[in-house]
């Protein structure tokens, strides 16, 4: 078999496809392996370029791969799709991230550690918490509406709204039972919740990145600790505009023959950042004030609608937090005058 240069390795729970080129880009090597195969059949290869789509699992194996002397790059999926060929099958994922990986211009996602993916577990529990915390009160909501009682809006109408269907002596017994029931669950989460933010709050005080970025308006400490975590190394983005299109912030493209036609947001990239980025820019327009607060989201919000000079003040809020991990700076806010 000619020399192995570069490998695309489609991963999955138990089978893995390896496709291999040599130095004329002609396909040399195509294996199937299982998942206790795979680590021996690296072992025994020199060390070479391999290539996998950033997932769930690719970390894992990426560090895997990595000390056993290979050159390990995670790309992101949407990027290896336009190199898959008609009829798609592991064989053919497994050659398109081998095209895709030995591309020049190709962007690849870093490869994160056992300790930044256990600090990010803390970010996806929180959210699966609050999922189903909403869903724990929305079933509270119509469980009660359908009884004939109902609240205001807002998750501190609950308590009252358990307390209502308790002492209605109308509904029966069992219908009061149920709906208790929920309520003791929603505390149990509420728990588990605050249990959660604490070690987060925790985290946020011990990583001195994370304290400074959240010095920026509508950057608090939950989505400060997601920027330090998620960004381990913010240089691999070559501007603050790189970082903000990164995040889905930036307008969709559509320039031909010389003229530029800019869309809306691409909402690309990381949802969680986003989402975080654009809900903190809500809340600093709704306390902006003449006298207290940026002069240049002032005169956006006296221009434009509301949720686009949010989405505006999230791109701008992206790029400052890429300056100041860059340069290690401090946050300075421009007031405007009274």
């Amino acid at each position: 078999m000619d020399k192995v240069i570069r490998i695309g390795l489609d991963t999955s729970k138990h089978v893995f496809v390896v496709h291999g080129v040599d130095a004329a880009e002609r396909p040399v090597l195509r294996r199937k392996l299982r998942r206790a195969e795979l680590e021996p059949f690296f072992a025994k290869l020199p060390p070479l370029l391999v290539g996998l789509e950033a997932c769930g699992g690719s970390h894992h194996w990426a560090r895997v791969l990595a000390r056993l002397g290979h050159e390990v790059r995670l790309l992101p999926p949407q990027y290896v799709k336009p190199y898959v060929k008609r009829g798609k099958n592991d064989a053919r994922d497994a050659e398109a991230i081998c095209e895709a990986v030995g591309r020049p211009t190709m962007s690849f996602v870093p490869v994160k550690s056992l300790d930044q993916q256990a600090a990010l577990m803390l970010h996806k529990a929180r959210d699966l918490l609050l999922k189903q915390r909403t869903m724990l009160v929305n079933a509270i909501r119509g469980h009660a509406a359908e009884l004939g009682v109902c609240a205001p809006q807002g998750l501190g109408k609950v308590e009252a709204l358990l307390a209502q269907v308790a002492a209605e002596e109308a509904i029966p017994a069992l219908a009061r039972d149920v709906v208790a029931l929920l309520g003791h669950q929603l505390d149990a989460l509420e728990h588990r919740i605050e249990l959660v933010e604490r070690r987060l709050l925790a985290w946020h005080r011990d990583c001195a990145l994370s304290r400074r970025l959240a010095t920026i308006p509508g950057i608090g400490p939950i989505a400060a600790t997601a920027l330090a975590m998620k960004v381990p190394d913010p240089h691999m983005f070559k501007s603050a505009r790189h970082f903000a299109a990164w995040l889905g912030l930036t307008p969709k493209d559509h320039s031909t023959a010389g003229r530029q036609r800019l869309g809306g947001i691409t909402r690309a990239g990381d949802e969680d950042l986003r989402r975080l980025l654009v809900t903190g820019a809500t809340s600093v327009i709704r306390h902006t004030k003449p006298g207290r607060g940026s002069a240049w989201l002032l005169g956006l919000i006296g221009r434009k609608p509301k949720k686009l000079a949010a989405v505006a003040w999230a791109n701008k809020a992206a790029r400052v937090a890429w300056a100041m991990m860059v340069n290690g700076e401090e946050y300075q806010l421009r007031v405007s005058p009274a």
